[in-house]
C-alpha cells in the first residue's frame, strides 16, 4: 500500500476539514481511497485463507464513507480524519465480529470484536466468559495471542456486574463495557513489504477471540 499518499492526504484532511478545501483537492482524495480500497481488497484475499466466511466479500460492503453523520452531533467538521473498513461476512452494520481496519495518522490500528453492545448483550458475552473461564482464558492469555491484544475492551468498569459472584477469581475479564481486541500500529505498518503477512498473523489470532464472541453475538440477533 502507497501509505505516504494515504497519511499525506489525512493529515492535509485534519489540517482544512472544510467542504471548499475537500471540493479543491478531490483527486486527491481519489487517489487514496483507490489506493485503500485496493489494500482492503487484498486483505479479504489475506482473511479469506484462514476465514472463508469473508471470501465473498467487496470492498465497497467493507469500507465507510469518509463523510461524517453531523446531524445530530456538535462536531460540524464534515469528513472523518481516517479510512476505515470493516470485513465483516454479515455486513458493516452487523454486532456480529468482524475485522476493522483503521488507517488515521499516529492512531491506526486493527480491531475486532463486539463494540458498543447493548445492555443486553453485553450481559451475555460477560456470562459467556464467566461459564466458558477456560476457554476464555486460553485464548487471551496465550502469549501467542497477548503479542498482538494484551487487554480486551477499551473501557471497563471499576466494580462487580451485578448478577456475578463477588469471590470470581476472574473478574477482570468480565469488567470490560466492551468485548474487543485491539492492537494499534505505527503508521509504517502500512508500508512494510510484510504488511499482508503481518496482517495476517494478527488477524489469525483475532479470530481464535472471534469465534468465541460470535458464538454468544449470533445466538442473541437470532432471536431479537
Amino acid at each position: 500500500m502507497n501509505s505516504p499518499l494515504i497519511f499525506d492526504f489525512l493529515k492535509s484532511l485534519s489540517a482544512h476539514n472544510d467542504r471548499e478545501w475537500f471540493k479543491a483537492n478531490r483527486d486527491r482524495y481519489d487517489a487514496a481511497s483507490a489506493e485503500f480500497e485496493q489494500f482492503v481488497q487484498e486483505s479479504i484475499l489475506t482473511i479469506a485463507e484462514f476465514d472463508d466466511s469473508v471470501k465473498e466479500l467487496r470492498p465497497k460492503d467493507c469500507i465507510y464513507r469518509i463523510y461524517r453523520d453531523i446531524r445530530f452531533s456538535t462536531d460540524k467538521t464534515p469528513y472523518k480524519q481516517h479510512f476505515g473498513a470493516y470485513i465483516n461476512p454479515k455486513g458493516k452494520k452487523s454486532q456480529h465480529g468482524g475485522y476493522y481496519i483503521h488507517v488515521q495518522p499516529d492512531n491506526s490500528l486493527l480491531s475486532g470484536g463486539a463494540w458498543n453492545p447493548s445492555p443486553k448483550l453485553l450481559h451475555l458475552l460477560r456470562q459467556a466468559v464467566y461459564e466458558n473461564i477456560d476457554e476464555f482464558r486460553a485464548i487471551v492469555e496465550d502469549p501467542a495471542f497477548t503479542r498482538y491484544f494484551p487487554t480486551i475492551g477499551d473501557t471497563r468498569i471499576k466494580t462487580i456486574p451485578k448478577g456475578f459472584p463477588k469471590d470470581f477469581p476472574y473478574i477482570t475479564y468480565l469488567q470490560p463495557k466492551d468485548y474487543c481486541a485491539t492492537r494499534f500500529v505505527p503508521d509504517t505498518f502500512f508500508s512494510d513489504r510484510d504488511v499482508q503477512q503481518n496482517l495476517a498473523a494478527t488477524c489469525r489470532q483475532m479470530k481464535r477471540f472471534l469465534d468465541f464472541v460470535n458464538y454468544t453475538i449470533d445466538d442473541y440477533e437470532e432471536n431479537e
